[in-house]
C-alpha cells in the first residue's frame, strides 16, 4: 500500500472517528430529533443549535467519500468545512484529495405564521471534479438564501431558495425541496436543484432518509434521476446512488 492510501485511509478514519469522541451521553427517550440542516443536496434555513456539531459523511459514485463537519458556533451561526477523497473505496486508483471546501450559514429569520424561516449561507462544495480545468463539473451552491416552512400538513416541509454559485457569470439558480417526516422514524425527500439555466441542467434527486437514533441518520438517495447526458469535458452523467451517514449531537 503506498502512502496516498495510508494517508487518504488515516483522514477518512480521524473523520469518522471525531464525532463519537466528542458525543455526550443522553438518554433519548428524552431527546427530539433536530431540524435538519439540509436535505440530500439542497440547504434547507434549519441551523445547528448553539454548541451543536453535525458529521456527515456521503459514499458516492467511483468510490469517492466526501467528509464534512459543521459546528453551531453562535447562537445562529453555523461554520463548517467538507472534503471529497476520490476513489478511495474500490480498487481504482490513485486516490485523489481534493481541497476543502467552507460552509457558513446565518439564520436570519425564524419565521412565523405565514412567512418561513430564512438563512443566509455560503457552500463551496461541488461533486465531480476536473483537474483539467480544476473546477466542480456540479458547482457548489456558493451564496444562496434557503426557506423553510412546514405547510398543508404537519411534518410536511417545503423548502426553496436562490443561489449563485460561481461570482465569475453571476447566474442565478434556483432549488425546490419537500421532506415529509412519519413519526420521527423516517424521512422522505424530493429536490429539483439548480434549475434556471440551460447550460448547466437541472437535478432531480430522491431519498429517505432514516432516523436510526436522535442523533445518527442515514441517507439512501438517487441523485440526478432520469439524466443521461455528459459534462462539458465529455464525461458521462448518468444517475448515481448516494449512501449518507449523519452525526448530530452537542459539546
Amino acid at each position: 500500500m503506498n502512502k496516498k492510501n495510508v494517508m487518504a485511509i488515516m483522514i477518512f478514519s480521524i473523520f469518522l472517528l471525531t464525532p463519537f469522541q466528542f458525543a455526550r451521553s443522553k438518554d433519548t427517550d428524552n431527546t427530539v430529533i433536530s431540524p435538519d440542516t439540509a436535505l440530500m443536496d439542497v440547504p434547507t434555513s434549519g441551523i445547528l443549535d448553539y454548541y451543536g456539531f453535525l458529521f456527515t459523511t456521503r459514499f458516492f459514485s467511483g468510490g469517492g467519500v466526501m467528509g464534512a463537519l459543521n459546528f453551531g458556533v453562535m447562537e445562529r451561526l453555523n461554520l463548517g468545512a467538507s472534503m471529497i477523497v476520490e476513489k478511495l473505496i474500490g480498487s481504482n486508483s490513485p486516490i485523489k484529495m481534493r481541497r476543502p471546501e467552507i460552509q457558513v450559514k446565518f439564520r436570519f429569520f425564524d419565521g412565523g405564521y405565514y412567512l418561513p424561516s430564512l438563512a443566509l449561507g455560503f457552500d463551496g462544495q461541488g461533486y465531480f471534479y476536473d483537474s483539467a480545468t480544476e473546477e466542480y463539473m456540479e458547482k457548489g451552491h456558493g451564496l444562496y438564501v434557503a426557506a423553510s416552512k412546514e405547510v398543508l400538513a404537519p411534518n410536511l416541509f417545503f423548502h426553496g431558495g436562490l443561489n449563485v454559485p460561481d461570482f465569475d457569470d453571476n447566474y442565478v439558480f434556483g432549488f425546490l425541496a419537500a421532506n415529509y417526516v412519519l413519526e420521527d422514524k423516517v424521512s422522505v425527500i424530493a429536490e429539483y436543484d439548480n434549475f434556471f439555466h440551460k447550460d448547466d441542467p437541472s437535478r432531480f434527486n430522491v431519498g429517505t432518509r432514516f432516523y436510526i437514533t436522535p442523533y445518527f441518520h442515514l441517507d439512501l438517495a438517487l441523485r440526478d434521476l432520469g439524466r443521461s447526458s455528459t459534462f462539458p469535458n465529455r464525461a458521462k452523467r448518468k444517475t448515481e446512488r448516494i449512501v449518507q451517514l449523519r452525526y448530530n449531537t452537542s459539546f
